[in-house]
């Protein structure tokens, strides 16, 4: 494909479900932009069927991958874990030999950025790179600030995160505020609830009544709570089963310990036949939006209840420490893998109702100050440390980037 030497060529890669709602405005905003290219790269957990086959909602959506990456190693054990890893950066580092990008744009903190970060970086290819700065629980910390040390330009989505990249010894000018893309998708489209959308994802479980109250639930293994995955999501089906409640509930993603969550989840659907849950692998990244937000109560640890959530005000009941000192509104309430927990706090939720809507994750437009950044920033290959041990005090946060 020819182009003008004034184009950027920017390779994305998406790699799961979460990964591409976390993107899905950028890759818009990059493909309208007459500045930008846009290389789409599909790998890991995106391209299986058993994940919700994000690859057909991707290309649904208009978006048309120039490269496919396969490098899930089976098993989901921490050893398959970083095996997978040490693939994709193999395959990911013959993709972008064969597509030349000028810059390469990794999202946020799963072990498959980390594979990204890696082969762009060693190939003098400068890295942007999403959600730094963030504080969390799990390998998911650790794998967020080492990919911060190997980015060149970075889009943190709180003023807090950006404040924590500039104390990391990251280059003020190359740090932007531009909020989380997830916030564009539910900020712009008609968040009613369709009345067939269960319909249209199948799934498998008891028959839904969409006008009816329900919840939504959605626990991912922990990382470094390896083994222990079947016993914390026992604790949870046992909370949500005593409710008695409709529960729409998403299947766990790819990470080591996703067979022990999976398991339990089998065993308990199988064993109780419960009348009022019914399991999903995967929504449209704009469906899901409506679903939490017609929800009475988000359950388990994925941060789009922090994130998602406390942008719509829709509470949340957070498990665990995968989500450990995440920034997040008003709506979660934070409880320890316990049966009697996880019950009163959702049934203090379900009395609380709505809280105000929070613009803490940014306001909608992320995607567009992504990409007009990404055509007109300075990147340098070559980082340094930007600060000196005589600083007395870190720099300012910047504020919200407007374009």
């Amino acid at each position: 494909m020819s182009r003008s030497s004034q184009t950027r060529r920017i390779c994305v890669v998406v790699n799961g479900r979460a990964n591409y709602g976390r993107i899905k405005s950028v890759l818009q905003a990059i493909k309208d932009h007459p500045k930008l290219e846009l290389n789409l790269v599909l790998g890991a957990s995106a391209l299986l069927f058993r994940f919700g086959n994000v690859v057909d909602v991707i290309k649904n959506d208009g978006f048309e991958p120039v490269a496919t990456v396969y490098s899930i190693v089976e098993g989901e054990t921490p050893t398959t874990m970083a095996k997978s890893t040490g693939l994709a950066i193999i395959e990911l580092a013959t993709t972008f030999e064969n597509l030349k990008p000028d810059l390469v744009l990794t999202v946020a903190d799963r072990f498959e950025t980390m594979a990204t970060a890696v082969a762009s970086s060693y190939m003098n290819i400068p890295l942007a790179h999403t959600q730094g700065g963030e504080v969390t629980g799990s390998i998911d910390e650790s794998v967020r600030h080492a990919i911060t040390k190997l980015a060149h330009l970075h889009f943190p989505a709180t003023e807090r995160a950006a404040q924590y990249l500039i104390r990391m010894g990251e280059d003020p000018a190359t740090v932007h505020l531009t909020g989380c893309p997830a916030m564009d998708a539910v900020a712009h489209i008609d968040l009613s609830l369709p009345p067939d959308l269960f319909q249209r994802y199948r799934g498998v479980g008891a028959h839904l009544d969409i006008s009816q109250p329900y919840l939504v639930v959605l626990q991912h293994p922990v990382t470094t709570e390896y083994g222990h995955g079947f016993d914390q999501i026992n604790e949870t089906v046992a909370a949500v089963h005593a409710l008695g409640m409709q529960a729409v509930w998403l299947w766990p993603n790819v990470d080591a310990g996703s067979d022990d969550v999976s398991k339990g989840l089998r065993v308990f659907r199988e064993r109780e036949r419960p009348d009022k849950i019914h399991f999903f692998r995967n929504f449209s990244v704009e469906d899901y939006a409506r679903l939490i937000n017609n929800a009475h109560c988000i359950v388990g640890n994925s941060s789009s209840a922090l994130r998602e959530g406390s942008f719509l005000g829709v509470p949340a009941v957070n498990i665990g420490t995968r989500q450990l000192a995440r920034e997040h509104g008003a709506n979660v309430i934070h409880v320890d893998y316990d049966c009697h927990q996880i019950r009163t706090a959702i049934e203090a939720q379900l009395a609380h109702g709505r809280y105000p809507p929070s613009t803490l994750f940014g306001d909608g437009r992320a995607g567009e100050r992504i990409a007009q950044i990404l055509a007109e920033a300075a990147i340098k290959v070559q980082k340094r440390l930007s600060f000196t041990l005589e600083q007395a005090a870190p720099t300012p946060a910047p504020r919200l980037a407007v374009r």
